[in-house]
């Protein structure tokens, strides 16, 4: 009997003429692992530059990065967005705030200001509200008064430790980001200042060439810098300008090598004694 032209089941015609109807029709053909491999010698490098084993041809496309790009530079935004707005006293303790109410004043949709309040529920700024949206969690003095201590226990032995090793010129280095500190605060934001304060003591920390002791002690200075319920919302100009002193005070003592002065100034500076 004379073979069909179009061939057996499996053989390359018969695949060759399916792809043909198929791709008339419009729909993409993936093709087969072994049509991949058939065409490959041992440990060559195939079209699109894989080795054999490595199956490249059956792995999915990655996503398209400007849309990645787009949508974390969204969510960055309003998570900087609403911790701006806890920090100035905008989002009230005690009070229950709806993703699509603050995804309308920020212009962005829902989406979005749900995966920054999961972030910020994470941190332990708000609590999830079934139904209803994001509750700011209250908090009071005595939690205040924890995270002043555990900042304390982890920050200041590193201050002092760094103030024996790290020299003068490389403490003035750090001379613009405490100005800049005196300049927040002498604008009377609380929001600009508490960024400002970030600034310094993380670059403080830096020093110390410990990327996980950073994350730390942003994490809880972050949290620290959340209003209390019962507070006046925000800090007063006159509290955020001595706070800011001390910033300045504290350079001048490492830069001048005064450990007594600079034990001092950080005991201070975390217990508000």
């Amino acid at each position: 009997m004379k073979p069909s032209a179009q061939g057996p089941p499996g053989t390359g015609t018969g695949r060759a003429r399916t792809a043909e109807r198929a791709g008339a029709a419009g729909i993409p053909v993936q093709p087969r692992a072994a049509d991949g491999d058939r065409d490959r010698a041992p440990g060559r490098a195939g079209p699109a530059g894989g080795v054999r084993g490595e199956h490249t041809h059956s792995e999915p496309l990655p996503p398209r990065p400007r849309v990645l790009v787009q949508r974390s530079s969204v969510r960055g935004q309003v998570l900087d967005a609403l911790r701006t707005a806890l920090v100035a006293g905008e989002l009230r303790p005690g009070e229950v705030y709806s993703a699509p109410a603050l995804g309308e004043r920020f212009g962005v949709s829902a989406t979005p200001v749900r995966e920054a309040m999961q972030q910020l529920a994470q941190e332990g700024a708000v609590e999830v509200v079934p139904n209803r949206g994001f509750r700011v969690l209250e908090r009071g003095d005595r939690e205040l008064a924890e995270l002043a201590e555990v900042r304390a226990l982890i920050e200041v032995p590193v201050i002092l430790r760094l103030a024996r090793t790290v020299p003068a010129e490389r403490w003035a280095e750090l001379r613009p980001l405490a100005e800049a500190t005196v300049r927040a605060a002498s604008s009377g934001c609380p929001a600009a200042y508490a960024e400002a304060d970030r600034g310094f003591h993380r670059a403080v920390l830096v020093l110390a060439g410990n990327d996980q002791l950073v994350r730390i002690a942003g994490d809880l200075h972050r949290r620290a810098q959340w209003p209390p319920a019962g507070a006046p919302a925000v800090r007063g100009r006159a509290d955020l300008i001595a706070d800011a002193h001390e910033h300045t005070a504290l350079l001048d003592a490492l830069i001048a090598g005064d450990l007594d002065v600079v034990r001092t100034l950080v005991g201070e500076h975390f217990t508000g004694a």
